[in-house]
C-alpha cells in the first residue's frame, strides 16, 4: 500500500500535464491532440514520461521496486499478497498483475507515443493502427526487459525516494508547462 500511496500523485501529475497540453482530461482528446495535428516536442512531456516509467515499475511491482520472481520473505512487496493462492486463483491474480503491465503501458504507448493510432470513426486504418500497438507493445517489452536486467532491486526504505523523484519529475513537467508553454 506504501507504493501505491506515494506512486499516485506522481501518476496524477503526469496525467494533469497531458491533460493541460491538450486542454481536455479525456484520454482520447489528448491523443488527438498528440497524435493527429503538428509535430511538436513538448520538454514537459518528456519530464511527464520519466515519472510516468517510475510509477510504471513501482505500481507493477517490477525491479528496482520489487522483483516479481522472488521468494525471500523479506523483499516481496507484490509476492507476499499472492502467497496464500494457488491453482486457478493464482492463475487469475497473474493474470490481472498482467492485465495491470498492459494497461499501463497502453496508456504510456496513447500519451507519450500516439502516433500511429487511428483517428476515431476511421475504420479503415485500425488494422494498421492495430499492428502498431503490437509493434510499440513489443518495444516497451524489450524496453522493460533491459532496465530490469540492468538495474538491481533496491532497498524497500529507498522506495519512497524512488517515488519521490517520480512526484518531483512530473511537477517539474507541469511547471515547465506554465513557465515555457511547452
Amino acid at each position: 500500500m506504501l507504493v501505491s500511496f506515494l506512486a499516485e500523485p506522481a501518476l496524477l501529475m503526469v496525467f494533469f500535464t497531458a491533460s493541460l497540453i491538450s486542454h481536455s482530461t479525456q484520454l482520447p482528446r489528448i491523443v488527438d491532440a498528440l497524435a493527429h495535428h503538428q509535430f511538436v516536442l513538448y520538454p514537459s512531456l518528456a519530464f511527464a514520461g520519466l515519472a510516468f516509467v517510475i510509477v510504471l515499475l513501482a505500481e507493477n511491482a517490477r525491479i528496482p521496486v520489487d522483483n516479481p520472481s522472488t521468494h525471500l520473505e523479506l523483499t516481496m512487496i507484490h509476492e507476499a499478497m499472492i502467497l496464500e493462492y494457488s491453482a486457478r486463483h493464482l492463475a487469475l491474480v497473474e493474470w490481472a498483475s498482467s492485465l495491470k503491465l498492459f494497461a499501463y503501458i497502453s496508456i504510456g504507448i496513447a500519451l507519450f507515443f500516439p502516433y500511429g493510432i487511428a483517428e476515431v470513426g476511421n475504420w479503415n486504418s485500425l488494422p494498421l493502427a492495430i499492428i502498431a500497438l503490437l509493434v510499440k507493445l513489443i518495444l516497451a517489452g524489450a524496453a522493460l526487459a533491459l532496465l530490469e536486467a540492468l538495474l538491481a532491486k533496491m532497498r524497500i526504505f529507498r522506495a519512497p525516494e524512488f517515488l519521490g523523484t517520480a512526484f518531483l519529475l512530473a511537477v517539474l513537467g507541469l511547471l515547465i508547462h506554465f513557465l515555457l508553454g511547452a
